[in-house]
């Protein structure tokens, strides 16, 4: 197994690294009711997208005791 000659600067370790990073997803506000949604995703709550509804959401209902 080959071995490297000379150790890598730091400048060259960082650079390389550069890249190695996580990123946020963007999340905005549904313009229907305000939920977080994933740009470019239907709404989950409301079912909207683009100014229009495109699913109807399902509604959990509540067990009455």
């Amino acid at each position: 197994m080959p071995n490297p000659k000379k150790r890598h600067s730091n400048e060259r370790t960082r650079t390389r690294r550069a890249h190695d990073f996580l990123t946020f997803p963007g999340v905005t506000k549904c313009k229907q009711c305000g939920a977080p949604v994933l740009t470019h995703r239907v709404c989950a709550k409301c079912g909207w997208y683009k100014g229009r509804q495109v699913i109807t959401p399902k509604i959990k209902e509540k067990k009455a005791e």
